[in-house]
């Protein structure tokens, strides 16, 4: 079953407190609180008002922003964030010359301590060039930014198939119950164009119509489990043979090939 949070209603794993921040029209900002040493980052903070709005309100002070890409919708907030907080940046190593204020660059396979907990950087380029997907194994909580969402993908903006997959695989393999914080609320959008490719999985039909039922309550569906996106996900199971006859994918073609396929579908839905 899917699982989501209100504004008001945080999710707690352990030592690490998780904020949703609204921002724009569908992005996610996520606050989050490490109760041991107390600190606070932010991930991906589109727009400087609400955040600093929702750090004030709950009394913190920030002490990192974290970004997962460059793009304005996961960076427009730091450098006045920055400022008002004299807070430090942390981004991808291999985009650091397009994340604003970033001071920690951080690469594939690198750690970086988030008070008492350890934070695992991938890189998972294909939505860009240099994107980065962070892990934070003490807790099971995954942060994806644009490279998965729930029931979807980013758009291959600066990458191409090959990498869009390959960044995927190395998530794939995390453990099920992980929970997965993307930064949008595209959820809906996303079981309609997966039931148009797999409209037997019952899982999926399971999962979409609970989706439908909490978004006519104006209830987010975002953060769902990597189990979830498993089984229903269809940019995760380019190789089921449903999906494939589906979108009429020859026989024999690779797992590479098949997912282009499906990205291709959703481009065009």
């Amino acid at each position: 079953m899917a699982t989501a949070m209100s504004e008001s209603n945080p999710i707690t794993v352990e030592n690490l407190e998780v904020q949703r921040i609204p921002c724009l029209s569908d992005n996610y900002v996520w606050l989050l609180q490490e109760k041991k040493s107390g600190k606070v980052a932010v991930v991906d903070p589109s727009e400087f008002k609400p955040v600093a709005s929702a750090i004030q309100e709950r009394g913190l002070k920030l002490d990192y922003i974290l970004n997962t890409h460059h793009h304005w919708d996961h960076t427009g907030g730091n450098e006045e964030l920055k400022s008002k907080f004299h807070c430090t940046i942390v981004g991808p190593k291999a985009d650091k010359g397009r994340i604003p204020g970033i001071d920690i660059a951080l690469a594939d396979g690198e750690s970086w301590q988030f008070g008492d907990l350890e934070m695992q950087v991938f890189d998972t380029p294909g939505h860009t060039r240099g994107h980065i997907t962070l892990w934070f194994p003490q807790v099971q909580a995954l942060f994806p930014g644009d490279t998965l969402f729930a029931l979807g993908c980013g758009r291959m903006f600066e990458g191409n198939a090959q990498q869009m997959w390959t960044s995927l695989s190395k998530l794939k393999p995390l453990p099920p119950a992980t929970k997965v914080f993307c930064a949008h609320e595209y959820t809906q959008s996303n079981a309609k164009f997966a039931l148009s490719i797999d409209p037997d999985n019952q899982a999926l039909q399971k999962r979409a119509a609970l989706i439908n039922d909490l978004r006519k309550q104006g209830i987010p569906t975002i953060p769902s489990t990597l189990q979830e996106e498993l089984d229903t996900n269809p940019f995760l199971r380019p190789d089921d043979p449903a999906i494939r006859k589906n979108l009429r994918v020859p026989e024999g073609a690779s797992t590479v090939d098949a997912f282009a396929a499906v990205r291709k579908a959703k481009d065009n839905f």
